[in-house]
């Protein structure tokens, strides 16, 4: 089922740029990197379940790529950002190949089950 995302054409045609320029920068940047890497893991600073799947993904061995934005306190309306492009609405953001695959829980659960080496071979 897709999800729910407000169609262009439900935007008033003034605000539409302003929409589409909304920290673009930042959601290039995580573009670029996933396309550079084969597992990057998106968080912030002080965040347990950031350093929860970069620990379980240091265990299994596998290399993977860091970007971090911020902590609590700070620029967390850059963050929404990310969170709008992709929809999924906590840190951290695991992407393998290009997908995102959840965070913390959903990267061990298919480390688990082996699915995420599958991914990567």
């Amino acid at each position: 089922m897709p999800r729910a995302v407000l169609d262009e054409s439900k935007l008033h045609p003034a605000i539409r740029e302003r929409v589409a320029a909304l920290h673009a920068d930042l959601v290039r940047e995580v573009q670029q990197a996933v396309a550079a890497h084969a597992v990057v893991v998106v968080g912030m600073r002080g965040n347990p379940f950031v350093k929860k799947a970069r620990r379980a993904l240091d265990a299994a061995g596998i290399a993977h790529h860091d970007l971090d934005y911020g902590n609590y306190v700070g620029p967390w309306r850059r963050r929404n950002a990310l969170k709008m492009w992709t929809g999924w609405p906590t840190f951290p953001m695991v992407f393998v190949r290009g997908t995102l695959i959840g965070g913390a829980a959903e990267t061990e659960a298919l480390l688990a089950s082996g699915e995420l080496q599958r991914l990567l071979a």
